[in-house]
């Protein structure tokens, strides 16, 4: 068992922030050429968040299973799945329910020590660039999730506020 504490809280900002940035007086800066916007970062969570879900369960099947965030920075299926949230609104509706479902696979009963210490395949690019390309531990795949990439994506969530609006979200 994996204690969630660390998994819910970054979640939590990560969703505090969407709906900071949704609740936003006008439009905030745009975002740099070539970044995404509100709606696509949180369809690329929504990606990433239901991958994670995927490996927790396969493993707590015995299933051969493998970790691969590519599919999650195709901008096709970005925009695929912002259309089939119903943008925004939906979208945080996701990843609230997605950080639920991680929470009780890692943390509950459906998972052991032993299979959060399974090596999983795993992938993970982030611009363009490879991160990892090697076996994971399971658990270091939900840390990761964690420490790195939701945090990450809160950032540039605030990164889009007008400034106004991150001096009232930083409060």
């Amino acid at each position: 068992m994996l204690d969630t504490a660390p998994l819910q809280d970054p979640y939590r900002a990560l969703l505090d922030a969407a709906a900071t940035v949704a609740d936003a007086d006008g439009p905030g800066p745009a975002a740099p050429n070539g970044e995404w916007n509100a709606d696509q970062i949180l369809a690329h969570v929504c990606l990433v968040g239901a991958a994670t879900v995927a490996v927790l369960a396969g493993v707590a099947a015995g299933a051969n299973t493998t970790y691969d965030n590519r599919i999650a920075l195709d901008a096709w299926t970005i925009e695929q799945s912002i259309a089939h949230a119903g943008g925004g609104a939906g979208l945080r509706d996701r990843i609230s329910a997605q950080a639920a479902a991680l929470c009780a696979l890692a943390g509950g009963a459906a998972l052991s020590d032993a299979e959060l210490a399974t090596l999983v395949p795993a992938r993970l690019l982030s611009n363009d660039t490879l991160l990892v390309d090697q076996p994971m531990p399971l658990r270091d795949i939900v840390t990761g999730l964690a420490e790195v990439e939701l945090p990450g994506h809160t950032k540039q969530l605030l990164a889009l506020l007008p400034d106004r609006a991150v001096a009232g979200a930083a409060r």
